[in-house]
């Protein structure tokens, strides 16, 4: 499951459990995308539960859409990732370091106020 929502005008969350395949992949990028439209400084807080390798399908769709999600990169300055999983936490800042831009931080899930108060600082 993907599920994206705009809290705020500047804001964007994204839940992510379980496995995705072709069709929730699509729905869920161009929501994404859809959502992400005229965010400026924006912020972005990125829940991932249950992480399970997406299907090849949900890879397609989303390498077809690499353009699309570069160009949300210069949308937002900050990215909290909340998972319990040590590795994605620790990928997501690799990933942050090497876009300038973004700063993007790991939390666990119970660390969500920290992640909040990161985000608005």
């Amino acid at each position: 499951m993907l599920k994206i929502t705009k809290p705020a005008n500047n804001r964007i969350d994204i839940e992510f459990d379980g496995k995705l395949d072709a069709d929730g992949m699509r729905a869920g990028l161009d929501e994404l995308i859809d959502k992400s439209d005229g965010i400026i400084h924006g912020q972005m807080l990125y829940r991932i539960s249950e992480f399970n390798l997406p299907t090849i399908g949900a890879i397609g769709v989303e390498l077809t859409r690499l353009p699309k999600l570069f160009s949300l990169l210069g949308k937002f300055d900050r990215c909290a990732v909340l998972s319990d999983a040590k590795w994605i936490r620790n990928a997501a800042e690799i990933e942050g370091a090497m876009f300038p831009g973004i700063q993007i931080k790991g939390f666990e899930p119970h660390q969500e106020e920290a992640a909040e108060l990161w985000l608005q600082s």
